[in-house]
């Protein structure tokens, strides 16, 4: 059914166009309605397999997670991708968060303070309902920092995505784009249905009158934070059917790339049923053998089925990384050189520059600095350098001017040396002829 995988057909890379966007579209997958549904249904077990391993994984001293990150306007459907995509799997192993306007509370402190709380677990999948792009997003457009600030954050939140996925989380953006007719369709309908008014706020139509302004920060967020290791998929959202199977399948392919294994035990295998069975007797015991063996020969089968059913997940990931091969020359990478909206080595610009909690925090968030990330998600070049030019003992960019130094001393021994006592006497007597001919 996905003829293009998800991953390249709604990557925001520099070449994206959110005015031009299609929001009815269904990139990639070839099926209808009805096709997406079976999709989604057939992915329950394997999705749940996979998270169930990485939980356990986690359990045991893994350190991978997951973190889903969800945006999208009001009615865009991100409560149906937790309950259809997430409710798929163990609720156990999800830590789910929703992050609306910043409270006062939150106001005083850096705006990455909320985000950090609630950040998944090691062996967990972490779902953001909206997320710290709120900041860039409602604080933009309903100004509540200065400009300066709110764009100062672009690099900040690159900075500390880098550090989440060096850390060991698999970040994925997803942003749910409806038309502005299908938005109003879906509010109407909230307005109308009893079973759906409880959903309705009034301020909803605040926001819907400040669509515009909503899409050029939008805009921005994809232009400025889609980067190579934390990529935006920009997913239509006109079909909830088509944005619940697309973040599916990142979902499924992101477990399949993490392939979390049952952990190894460190105790005795023998040793623990003997001493259970120490405390039953010994018709008792047989019984309850008899009953175990069953049930790990039948967990042996679930494993076959399970690494047939990951072959040919991985099967359709193949075809689509060949797919990605033959058009990676027409195709753009996520954000490959764009530039700061404000200078990014400016230290005045963003969170780091407010005087008030934001200014400790944003030293704590690791903004600036020799790990300084810009806003296409690279190092800091010239710090980076200069860090090297140290342990390398002084050499680059000092090296070059002491070579520099070098080469004029022994361009001077060399003038020196080829200069004859008589091409000396030479040079004096021009020298005189020219002081007489000034006076």
């Amino acid at each position: 059914m996905w003829e293009l995988s998800p991953r390249l057909a709604l990557k925001a890379g520099d070449d994206f166009d959110l005015e031009t966007f299609d929001r009815s579209a269904t990139p990639g997958f070839s099926g209808d309605k009805k096709e997406g549904e079976e999709y989604l249904a057939s992915t329950g077990e394997l999705l749940s397999e996979l998270q169930e391993r990485l939980f356990a994984e986690g359990k045991r001293g893994g350190k991978r997670s997951v973190l889903l990150v969800i945006q999208g306007l009001d009615t865009a459907g991100k409560g149906g991708i937790v309950r259809h995509v997430v409710g798929q799997v163990d609720p156990q192993g999800v830590a789910i968060t929703g992050f609306g306007k910043p409270t006062k509370v939150e106001l005083d402190h850096h705006f990455l303070w909320r985000i950090k709380r609630a950040l998944p677990e090691p062996g967990k999948i972490g779902v953001f309902d909206r997320s710290h792009y709120e900041d860039v997003l409602i604080a933009r457009v309903d100004k509540l920092v200065k400009e300066q600030q709110w764009r100062g954050r672009y690099r900040e939140i690159n900075n500390f995505e880098k550090r989440l996925v060096d850390g060991g989380t698999t970040v994925i953006k997803v942003a749910l784009m409806c038309s502005k007719d299908e938005q109003a369709a879906r509010i109407l309908e909230r307005i109308e249905r009893p079973d759906k008014q409880w959903k309705h706020v009034p301020g909803d139509l605040d926001t819907r009158a400040k669509w515009d302004a909503y899409q050029a920060a939008y805009a921005d967020v994809f232009r400025y934070t889609s980067t190579e290791y934390a990529p935006w998929y920009v997913i239509p959202a006109d079909h909830k059917w088509y944005a619940r199977a697309a973040v599916t399948e990142l979902l499924l392919q992101t477990l399949i790339d993490l392939d979390p294994q049952w952990p190894s035990v460190r105790w005795n295998h023998d040793v623990q049923r003997r001493r259970l069975f120490e405390t039953v007797d010994e018709n008792t015991a047989k019984k309850l053998l008899a009953n175990a063996l069953e049930d790990a020969a039948k967990a042996e089968d679930k494993e076959v089925a399970y690494r047939a059913a990951l072959a040919d997940a991985s099967e359709d990931l193949s075809d689509s990384a060949s797919v990605e091969a033959l058009y990676e020359d027409t195709i753009s990478p996520a954000s490959a050189e764009v530039s700061d909206p404000l200078n990014p080595n400016d230290d005045t610009v963003g969170d780091k520059a407010h005087k008030g909690a934001d200014a400790p925090a944003a030293e704590a968030a690791g903004t600036g600095g020799e790990n300084a990330v810009l806003a296409d998600g690279s190092a800091d070049r010239d710090k980076a350098k200069k860090k090297q030019d140290k342990k390398s003992g002084g050499k680059g960019a000092t090296s070059t001017k002491s070579t520099k130094s070098k080469d004029k001393k022994k361009s001077k021994k060399k003038d020196k040396k080829d200069s004859t006592p008589k091409d000396k006497k030479k040079s004096k007597k021009k020298d005189k002829k020219s002081k007489k001919s000034k006076k």
